[in-house]
């Protein structure tokens, strides 16, 4: 592929300038001069000429330019057009802040999996009245009606839309990801553990060992056998004198 910086017939960019555009386009932080020797394998002044080339080219009424920083070189907006980009930053960001409850969430997978689906049979899976929160995903653009059953009532039917594809990085509702699929993703493996079951808690040491129970004679009111202590009784004594 030729690189001169000679423009082409009908003023077209040169196939060295049309290239730095593409690899400036592409770039996403400013390019230094060494760098573009170094892909181009040129001198500087070549490149340098089609840079000139470019700048020139983008200024004649081009949505960008070409701008050299002290980072190097980059492809910028036109300043021309400030106002309509910021108009467009904004309704996009309006677009894009969708803040959506749990049970919002439930409803849309439900109708992503099921559509088209009736609110009926949406609450039948839920178990949960669900109008406002098909109000909601309406209002958002999420879902749309597609039509009515025919069953008695014809209630409507719903179904998601682009945007709930584009949302969620999808090209088309055959990508969502099947049940399976979903459940391997989070199902983790399970840490197993020794399960040892522990005595109640006494409030007394473990290690401590409680004397045996002894059996207490009955009262009988007399006083006890002196005897059973290796004692005489009284008066003993007196009579073997």
């Amino acid at each position: 592929m030729s690189r001169s910086s000679q423009k082409d017939r009908g003023g077209t960019l040169s196939p060295l300038a049309s290239q730095l555009e593409a690899v400036l386009f592409f770039a996403s932080s400013p390019v230094r001069d060494d760098e573009l020797k170094e892909v181009f394998g040129l001198s500087g002044r070549e490149i340098n000429a089609a840079l000139d080339e470019l700048r020139e080219h983008l200024e004649d009424g081009h949505g960008v330019i070409l701008k050299h920083s002290a980072e190097g070189w980059v492809l910028e907006t036109n300043p021309h057009f400030a106002d309509l980009l910021s108009l467009f930053r904004d309704a996009g960001a309006r677009r894009r802040a969708v803040r959506l409850s749990r049970a919002a969430i439930e409803t849309l997978a439900v109708i992503a999996y099921e559509q088209p689906v009736t609110r009926g049979e949406v609450e039948e899976i839920r178990s949960v009245s669900s109008g406002g929160v098909i109000e909601t995903l309406l209002s958002h653009g999420l879902i749309r009606i597609s039509g009515r059953k025919k069953t008695p009532g014809l209630p409507l039917l719903y179904r998601t839309t682009d945007r709930f594809l584009d949302m969620f990085g999808l090209e088309a509702v055959a990508d969502l990801p099947t049940l399976e699929e979903i459940k391997s993703l989070s199902s983790e493996p399970a840490e197993v553990s020794e399960y040892v079951e522990e005595p109640p808690d006494t409030g007394e040491s473990p290690d401590t060992e409680e004397p045996p129970d002894t059996e207490e004679p009955p009262d009988t009111g007399e006083p006890p056998n002196a005897e059973a202590y290796g004692d005489a009784p009284d008066g003993a004594a007196d009579d073997e004198a």
